[in-house]
């Protein structure tokens, strides 16, 4: 057993003997497997009901193949997902890598590969989120530097300049105690 963290994962397999054996290994390295699936639709709500850390998918799987629901899930609850396949097809690869797919692993699944590849997933999906949040985060500011560029320039026309209506807009947020972007945005919605 591992002293690393424990994932908690769902295994989407149409064979029952890949299901197994891979329950087998991720029990062995620590983790708990919270649901099976044998097709792709199963996987969906298995993922959607069980909200697991980590989904291991095959590629090749009745009803919804694993490409379809790597797709499905990223638009609506992204988890890290690590793609099983028997084949090491490029063309297949790729399709994958355009969703959220953080690893790779052609079966057999070899054990000493499954735990590397699971930590790496873990840790991509970890930096794919930071990266999310930090640009939500710069539209945000951004968003911000716009909406206050536009009441200065409203204030401007009105005879200011632009360091009065900067000014301005601050002895406003101080006063009602909001920030300077909101502030902003009251004084455009009450002109225009």
């Amino acid at each position: 057993m591992r002293n690393q963290k424990s994932y908690r994962i769902v295994i989407a397999d149409d064979e029952g003997v890949i299901r197994m054996g891979l329950r087998t290994m991720l029990h062995t390295l620590g983790h708990t497997v919270v649901g099976m699936a044998r097709n792709g639709e199963e996987a969906v709500t298995l993922v959607q009901s069980l909200a697991p850390d980590l989904l291991l998918l095959d590629i090749k799987m009745p009803k919804m193949d694993g490409v379809a629901v790597a797709r499905q899930l990223t638009a609506e609850s992204p988890l890290p997902i690590v793609m099983l396949t028997a084949f090491s097809q490029r063309s297949l690869v790729m399709q994958v890598a355009e969703n959220l797919v953080m690893g790779y692993l052609v079966k057999p699944v070899d054990e000493s590969k499954l735990a590397p590849t699971l930590d790496l997933a873990m840790s991509r999906f970890a930096d794919y989120r930071a990266t999310k949040k930090t640009a939500a985060h710069l539209r945000e500011r951004l968003s911000a530097q716009e909406i206050i560029s536009a009441a200065k320039k409203t204030l401007m026309a009105q005879g200011m300049t632009e360091q009065e209506a900067y000014r301005h807009l601050q002895m406003q947020a101080r006063t009602r105690r909001k920030t300077l972007a909101a502030v902003a945005g009251l004084l455009l919605s009450e002109i225009g």
